[in-house]
């Protein structure tokens, strides 16, 4: 008898309904009128400034509801349930035909994304294998090819509603595909743990 095992899977987690409806109007409204800083990749995206938590009393409270969720997903990445910090905050106001392009985020462990409003199906966020990673060389691309786990280049996340969170590891490549819908505004972040232990070696971040 044949048995498969993905080895060494990549863990992404989606917490539904975190953010509540009074809290997603007040950082819609707050997000989208300092999103003035554009985005080279689309004329239809623009993001705010680097935020800290502690800056407006609508992300101390947003924070509050997204910083107890870090340490479950961390205790994934790193096997133990660590103190961890949210580092930085920005939003993002995506018009309909604007897209994010492919990337990733550095200088932290956990990434993530708090869905303010309605996202069309088309502009869910993408998540994609790292150009150039340890694989074949040779692929198997046609119309009668089953895409599946272990030769997908690309895996769309669910479907979001308003005050849904996705959590991911900084270093997966991400995007947004063309939005082909009404304005989509998100709060992204990052996060680091307030340390790491590799056998006695320790080093200690500052939130």
């Amino acid at each position: 008898m044949a048995e498969v095992m993905g080895l060494f899977p990549t863990p992404v987690m989606r917490i539904r309904s975190v953010l509540d409806a009074d809290l997603l109007a007040g950082l819609v409204s707050h997000l989208a009128n300092i999103a003035h800083q554009d985005n080279n990749s689309s004329d239809h995206l623009s993001h705010t400034a680097m935020l800290r938590p502690s800056d407006t009393p609508l992300l101390v409270r947003a924070a509050a509801k997204i910083t107890p969720l870090l340490a479950d997903f961390g205790a994934l990445l790193f096997g133990e349930k660590l103190p961890w910090a949210l580092k930085e905050m920005w939003g993002n106001v995506l018009d309909a035909g604007g897209r994010q392009a492919m990337h990733n985020h550095a200088n932290s462990f956990i990434s993530g994304v708090a869905y303010l409003t309605p996202t069309h199906p088309d502009s869910r966020t993408v998540f994609m294998k790292s150009p150039g990673g340890v694989e074949f060389s040779f692929k198997n691309d046609h119309a009668g090819a089953v895409i599946g786990p272990y030769n997908a280049d690309k895996w769309v996340s669910p479907q979001p509603d308003p005050g849904d969170v996705l959590l991911f590891p900084s270093y997966l490549m991400h995007a947004v595909p063309p939005n082909t819908g009404a304005q989509r505004i998100t709060l992204a972040f990052n996060a680091i743990p307030a340390r790491l232990d590799s056998w006695g070696y320790q080093i200690s971040f500052n939130g």
